[in-house]
């Protein structure tokens, strides 16, 4: 009976830590949000005011949309651990790309310590380290390449209402780039996955030297299951990013049609896409205060008024951003009670 109390007392003061951890987050991000904009809005009375006149179907839509956006990652993690010989259940999919999510855009050093922490959840669910590994590895490619394709389609749009544009290079570059990136890496992950592996027989050193060989094998053979993936896979994964990134996209615009901004379509479209850029760079988590300041500038500079636009980014950021958070928590502490039943397919 003493054993009994003992463990339950030590459960509820891993909860109460857990739950308290999950409080700090929420107030470390809060305090970046209001310090990175601050005296960069307008009175919050006059952002609150627009915000009572959005069309709510618009906003509603553009909730959908944002829903659909993380959606298409999780289908895309799915798609691709089934393709690796791992089943993951459609609502533990979800639950792990908004918590991996959430840790991604609320902490410094965010993306690395999501992408460890989905890793850690994929071996829950039956995987091994390197297919784990290789998700992650085909997933940012194709991340990459779903960027690539909306700036493709969104300069072939530009071009296509004034010809003129096309003498603009600076664009072209970026889209080549990442697609150039995109493709070699892919060919030559694929042609690399069909060597046999080297020996390792003969290979002395200290500790040190033993740790860097296992991460680089580690590696090797991640990248060996990603690259020898089917081309109706990569395509798969290719489709779902440019999904994702193209629904957060409409989001945005659904946000600034909701709030009645005069902004045209392809304005909004290069605006997000100029911002992709920035908030690529992490200067803060989730880049707080960087995003909002940026897409705040470009929509003032297409033709917003400053409290219209600061209205359109803050529902938009709280859609795609801040909501995200505490929804993700929820979806960690779910997970932990959830034990491993998944097992790979064989």
């Amino acid at each position: 009976m003493a054993d009994s109390g003992d463990g339950s007392a030590a459960a509820a003061t891993r909860r109460r830590r857990r739950l308290t951890r999950l409080i700090v987050f929420a107030a470390v991000v809060t305090g970046l949000a209001v310090i990175g904009l601050h005296g960069r809005l307008p009175a919050p009375r006059d952002v609150l005011k627009a915000l009572a006149g959005a069309g709510y179907l618009w906003i509603l839509l553009a909730a959908f949309l944002q829903a659909a956006s993380i959606g298409a990652f999780a289908l895309q993690q799915r798609r691709l651990l089934h393709s690796l010989g791992v089943h993951l259940r459609r609502g533990r999919a979800f639950a792990i790309i908004l918590a991996s999510t959430a840790l991604s855009i609320s902490l410094p050093a965010g993306p690395a310590l999501s992408t460890a922490y989905t890793i850690r959840q994929y071996e829950r669910a039956g995987a091994t380290r390197e297919i784990a590994a290789a998700s992650a590895i085909v997933s940012g490619l194709a991340s990459i390449g779903g960027l690539a394709l909306l700036y493709v389609g969104g300069g072939a749009a530009i071009v296509a209402g004034s010809p003129a544009a096309l003498l603009n290079w600076r664009p072209l570059v970026v889209v080549v780039g990442l697609a150039v990136l995109t493709t070699a890496v892919v060919l030559a992950g694929r042609r690399y996955s069909r060597r046999p592996p080297a020996s390792r027989s003969g290979r002395t050193g200290g500790r040190a030297a033993r740790y860097v060989r296992i991460a680089l094998n580690s590696a090797r053979e991640a990248w060996r299951a990603g690259a020898g993936l089917r081309t109706v896979d990569w395509a798969a994964a290719l489709a779902y990013a440019t999904v994702k990134w193209l629904a957060d996209l409409l989001c945005l615009i659904a946000v600034a049609r909701g709030l009645g901004l005069p902004v045209g379509v392809a304005a909004l479209a290069g605006i997000y896409l100029s911002v992709q850029i920035v908030r690529q760079v992490p200067l803060t988590p989730g880049g707080v205060g960087v995003v909002e300041t940026a897409l705040i500038a470009g929509l003032t500079a297409a033709g917003a008024t400053g409290i219209d636009a600061a209205a359109a980014v803050l529902l938009y950021r709280l859609l795609s951003c801040w909501l995200i958070i505490p929804v993700g928590g929820l979806a960690a502490l779910l997970l932990r009670r959830e034990p491993s039943r998944d097992r790979a397919v064989k």
